[in-house]
Formats: structure tokens, C-alpha cells, sequence
């Protein structure tokens, strides 16, 4: 029986609601204030829908941190990452397939997986500390600046790609006055924060209530809650046939998850953000394996195709069910942990062998990658 006032769970609700809709009106109003101001598609695309999709993840992380609960701050990050992957990617694939870009093969991901090597190995100590965050933090400044500069040097066939991801992200609030754009932005940071204290507040209590860690519920409802924009970005995108917007969502939200949202943590935080052993032994390696496996998928065909976005999902569904069951002390973690471990090795190693051998294919054949 959970005994929570009888506001905690409409707060739970009114803040998830909050976060989706304050992200909503930030990307809308930042996306259509870049394209007013003459900033290529491209550099929309991919730096204000990425912040845009990651803000509730920062607010949340932030609020956990200054308000003390720093293990919500860290898993709402790798779950949130973990989230992306499997159920995101997995779900989005199921709708319609997703296509993959060689941009993103040869630069996003390798990137996001040398980025989550750092971010386990910063955790190796047991934190997260000030150090730790501001490099993150100048990662995420240097990769930003990246794409900028990139973009400059970008063709007009690569422009128009991205054009797409801007018209969908900015919709009808292109026609509004430039003031109106600038209210979207500040009505949409008013609500993150509003929606971000109310779910940590009544996640912090639930948790309290239940008997179960905060780490758990970072990993599960607050994750969960916050990847609500990237879900629905990418469903939509899927759905619209806009399939490598759905991947490129994805993979660039984590990346600002782990550089800016762990970093900025990591900087507010005093004593640091700590890192368990549970964490280090399960969900941070967690994480590390699902961005590993992204590249012999991708490699395979470029693409996505539905019965891996069925196994994606199926491993996020088994990774809920551990969390909770162990959670719970309960008999079955000792079975279901094993066995899902041993199948998700299994699985990365066949992935990763269909994936060499895609790779020599196109390497033999002289083929362009996408």
C-alpha cells in the first residue's frame, strides 16, 4: 500500500505533463527564433532540437541536485540513455524502420560511445565530481562549437537534408513576431522548472514511500518521464517516414544527457555525484552496451529494421523487470539477471559479427557508406 498524500500523485502527473509541454514550447520558439535570425537548418537540426529534447533532463537533474537527492540526478541521465536506445530506437524501428546516415555512423556514434568509456571511467571512484563535470560540460561546448563550425562548410544538398527536422520541430511558430518566439522560449523554461521540481518532489516521495532507492526511480519513472519529447519526436518522425531524424534525436540527445546534463550535475554538485556499485555493476554498463551495439546494427544495412526494434524493446522491458524485482529483494533477480546478461552478450556478439561482416562488404565492394 503506498502511503503518499493524496497530491503526491497528481504532482507525479502535472509535472511529467509540464516537462513534455515546456519542452514543446522551447524547441518551437528556439528553432523558429534560429531560423528567423538566418541559421542554417542544419545547426537547428542538430543543437537546438538536441538541447531541446535533453531540457527536462537537465531540469530534472539540476533540481535533484541543488534540492540534495543526487542519485536521481545520475539515473535519470543513464536511464534516460538506456531509455533512448531501447525503447526509443526500438519502438520508433517497430513503426516504421529507421534509416541510418553516414554522418552518423562515422562521427555521432563513435562519439557517444567515447564519451560513455569517459563518463564510466570518471565513475570508477564512486563519483562524479566538479572536475569530472566541467570536463563534460567543455565537451559538450567543444562539440557544440563542432557543429557550427561544420555547418558552415556544409553543401546545400546537406542543408536541405535537415531542412525537414526544422519544419517539423518549428510547425506554424515561424509565423509569429519575433517576440511572440521569445515568450515561446521563456514560457517553455518556466514550465521545465515548475514540471521538474513537482517530479522530483513526488518521485523522491514515492520512492520514500515504496521502500525503493532513489537510483531506481531515476532509472525508471523520472528516465522515463523525461525521454517523454525525444519519444515523441521520434515516433512522429518514424511514422512521417522522416526516419533517420528519429536516429539522429536520439543519439544527440545522449550525447548532451552525458556531457551537458551529467556535467552541469556534476559541477553544481558539492560533494560530487556519488556512483553505487549496484550502478557500476548493472546500469552504467547498461548503458555503455546498448551505445556499443548501435554501431554493428547501423553498419548492417543502415538501418534499423523491425524485428531488431523488437529485440531493443524486449531488452529494455527485461532491464525494467530486473530493476524492480531486485528492488524488492525479490527471488527471481537472481534468475531473470543472469540469464538476461548472458543473452545480451550473446545478442551484442551476433550483432557485432553481422556487423563486421556488413563492414568488409562495403569496404570489398568500394560502396558509399549511405
Amino acid at each position: 500500500m503506498i502511503a503518499v498524500t493524496g497530491w503526491t500523485i497528481p504532482a507525479l502527473v502535472i509535472g511529467l505533463v509540464c516537462l513534455v509541454v515546456g519542452a514543446e514550447l522551447l524547441v518551437k520558439g528556439a528553432a523558429s527564433i534560429a531560423t528567423r535570425l538566418g541559421i542554417a537548418p542544419v545547426v537547428v537540426g542538430l543543437t537546438v532540437v538536441a538541447f531541446g529534447t535533453s531540457a527536462p533532463e537537465l531540469a530534472v537533474s539540476v533540481s535533484a541536485v541543488l534540492s540534495g537527492e543526487t542519485d536521481v540526478a545520475l539515473g535519470n541521465v543513464v536511464g534516460s540513455n538506456i531509455g533512448n536506445i531501447l525503447l526509443i530506437l526500438g519502438a520508433s524501428a517497430i513503426v516504421g524502420g529507421l534509416a541510418v546516415s553516414q554522418r552518423i555512423v562515422r562521427i555521432d556514434v563513435p562519439l557517444l560511445i567515447g564519451v560513455s568509456v569517459v563518463v564510466l571511467l570518471m565513475a570508477l571512484d564512486n563519483s562524479i565530481g566538479r572536475i569530472d563535470g566541467v570536463i563534460l560540460f567543455a565537451g559538450v561546448i567543444t562539440y557544440t562549437g563542432w557543429l557550427i563550425r561544420a555547418a558552415r562548410k556544409e553543401k546545400q544538398a546537406v542543408v536541405d537534408e535537415f531542412a525537414t527536422a526544422n519544419e517539423a520541430v518549428e510547425g506554424s511558430a515561424v509565423e509569429r513576431p519575433l517576440w511572440g518566439l521569445v515568450l515561446f522560449v521563456v514560457a517553455g523554461l518556466v514550465v521545465l522548472v515548475v514540471g521538474s521540481q513537482l517530479l522530483v518532489n513526488s518521485a523522491t516521495d514515492i520512492a520514500t514511500d515504496l521502500g525503493v532507492s532513489d537510483l531506481v526511480i531515476g532509472l525508471t519513472v523520472v528516465a522515463i518521464g523525461t525521454s517523454l519529447p525525444e519519444l515523441a519526436t521520434s515516433l512522429l518522425a518514424a511514422m512521417r517516414g522522416q526516419r533517420e531524424i528519429a536516429v539522429g534525436n536520439v543519439v544527440g540527445s545522449n550525447l548532451f544527457n552525458l556531457m551537458s546534463v551529467l556535467g552541469m550535475s556534476g559541477i553544481l554538485a558539492s560533494d560530487g555525484i556519488p556512483v553505487s556499485d549496484a550502478a557500476l555493476r548493472l546500469d552504467v554498463p547498461v548503458m555503455l552496451a546498448a551505445t556499443f551495439v548501435l554501431l554493428p546494427i547501423f553498419w548492417r544495412g543502415f538501418e534499423i529494421r523491425r524485428w531488431e526494434g523488437v529485440v531493443l524493446v524486449m531488452f529494455y522491458l527485461v532491464y525494467i523487470a530486473y530493476l524492480i524485482l531486485d528492488s524488492n529483494d525479490h527471488s527471481a533477480s537472481d534468475v531473470v539477471g543472469p540469464a538476461a546478461l548472458f543473452i545480451s552478450a550473446l545478442t551484442l556478439v551476433v550483432f557485432s559479427a553481422f556487423g563486421f561482416q556488413a563492414w568488409r562488404r562495403h569496404r570489398e565492394a568500394n560502396l558509399p557508406l549511405a
